[in-house]
């Protein structure tokens, strides 16, 4: 397998252009349990553009009816990022401190991811995060509460 950079730059500008509005390339799942992980998803893929199309355990997208869970679910996504070192994003749980813009954040209850954030910048020591469902761009981390979170550093896309 060959590895590709994560263009950063361009998943935090179409994090920038989508925060507040939705791409109508894609469904919105805000009645149907949120739309936070297809949002990130879709930032994702705008910085790499690999999906990994493994039935039921991959990352992908082709249309509502052919999509992984991964794709638009917070707590498939995270394991998912937790585990692949096959095609499509790859990354390393991370502190915060780590994070840079373009990494992930998930908001945890128990072991279980629930809701999922896009780091569009890091100000000082401050994460300040993206996100849909209840839309929200460049917002400080500080302003969310959960019992715990999964820090997500993405390293590269593999094809």
């Amino acid at each position: 397998m060959r590895s590709f950079a994560y263009d950063r730059d361009a998943a935090c500008q179409y994090a920038t252009l989508w925060a507040m509005h939705r791409n109508p390339a894609y469904p919105d799942f805000s009645k149907l349990g949120g739309d936070c992980t297809n949002f990130i998803s879709q930032c994702l893929f705008a910085g790499g553009g690999i999906m990994n199309p493994t039935p039921t355990f991959g990352w992908y997208y082709y249309d509502l009816q052919h999509r992984s869970p991964a794709w638009s679910a917070a707590r498939y996504l995270c394991n998912f990022l937790k585990t692949n070192d096959a095609r499509g994003p790859v990354a390393r749980q991370a502190e915060l401190s780590e994070l840079e813009p373009g990494d992930i954040i998930f908001l945890t209850r128990g072991d279980t991811a629930y809701h999922s954030l896009f780091v569009s910048d890091i100000s000082g020591p401050v994460a300040l995060v993206s996100t849909h469902s209840f839309d929200a761009y460049r917002v400080p981390l500080s302003a969310y509460s959960s019992d715990g979170a999964v820090f997500m550093h993405i390293l590269y896309f593999q094809a």
